[in-house]
């Protein structure tokens, strides 16, 4: 049974379905400020948690997640248990955006999802940039908003800018932004605060484009 946080209003315009990274849970703090903003753009926010991460929350057990494809039915399965009504958008953080990227096509295609958000999308392991995940992004058809850091370890905004990419994605880059966006303040001029603002305004115009 697919347990979900939510944030925002229960009539908003649309949902988003928002799966975690590879490493912290649903109610980590950045998954926490990501939904936040995106319930204050006006959005209807529901986090899920893939079961190794729930299996955390019972145990003692550490095993790293299994591979993307694996939690591929896990995040159809959190589709069908939230049961939206009305416009829906999935993604999330890092690998749990990665995930919803691999079956979003199909459930376009099928008229069960309007869009794809991915907030932090690991194109590759840090320090290993030969090893890409970008093959099924080239030819993505779901209209999709990637939002990034410029200076992610995940990609930066120069490596992704040689990267062969669907014409339906669209970019956010929030300048010195790392893996969770944050940026070094002294550094870029910018906060935390500064970019969650950019992000949610940002969301909020690319959704209203969406058919």
């Amino acid at each position: 049974m697919t347990t979900f946080l939510f944030d925002g209003p229960e009539q908003a315009l649309a949902t988003i379905l928002l799966a975690h990274g590879a490493g912290a849970a649903m109610d980590s703090a950045a998954m926490t400020a990501l939904a936040k903003t995106l319930a204050d753009a006006g959005f209807r926010v529901a986090r899920f948690e893939f079961d190794y991460m729930a299996r955390r929350r019972t145990s003692n057990e550490r095993k790293p997640p299994p591979r993307a494809d694996k939690l591929m039915p896990e995040y159809i399965a959190a589709i069908d248990a939230l049961g939206a009504k009305g416009p829906l958008i999935i993604g999330g953080k890092s690998m749990g955006g990665r995930v919803a990227s691999m079956i979003a096509d199909e459930l376009y295609a099928a008229k069960r999802i309007t869009g794809l958000l991915c907030l932090g999308y690991p194109f590759h392991p840090p320090e290993k940039p030969e090893q890409l995940r970008t093959e099924h992004l080239a030819g993505l058809t779901t209209p999709t908003l990637i939002v990034q850091g410029t200076r992610d370890p995940f990609g930066t905004r120069h490596e992704v800018s040689s990267y062969k990419l669907s014409e339906s994605i669209d970019f956010l880059w929030l300048q010195d932004g790392d893996h969770d966006l944050k940026p070094r303040k002294k550094i870029s001029g910018f906060s935390v605060a500064d970019h969650l603002k950019t992000l949610g305004d940002t969301v909020k115009a690319w959704a209203g484009r969406l058919r």
